[in-house]
């Protein structure tokens, strides 16, 4: 199967999984229910037993409590005042808040506080 072929079929898969989280939210739209998004010159192809294997992501194992030290791997600009912004190379402290989406930590660098996403750092003991 071509990387093309692959691509269109996760992306038809993607979308039914959307179409079918809309119309459980909120049945009584009928712009949810529309089937355009799941046209396109290969619809009547789409099979998941034709996709190859999809790559597992192990999540990251962090202490619930106490603090760690982490290195910024790359530049980070804070999207909202609860976001911390980052630059590549230092070193801030991190930990976790319970209920936290686990993609997320508590950055602190001096006196500045707000969650920092996992990708960017290297946790170090």
């Amino acid at each position: 199967m071509t990387y093309y072929a692959q691509c269109h079929h996760y992306m038809q898969d993607l979308q039914k999984e959307l179409n079918k989280c809309a119309n459980a939210v909120d049945t009584s739209n009928p712009d949810l229910e529309s089937s355009a998004l799941l046209s396109g010159p290969m619809a009547s192809s789409s099979s998941s037993s034709q996709r190859s294997s999809t790559l597992a992501v192990a999540p990251t194992k962090l202490p619930v409590t106490g603090t760690r030290k982490a290195k910024v791997l790359y530049d980070y600009d804070a999207h909202d005042a609860s976001e911390l912004s980052l630059s590549a190379d230092e070193l801030i402290t991190v930990y976790t808040v319970p209920g936290m989406d686990p993609d997320w930590l508590i950055g602190e660098r001096g006196n500045k506080k707000g969650k920092v996403p996992v990708t960017y750092l290297e946790l170090l003991s």
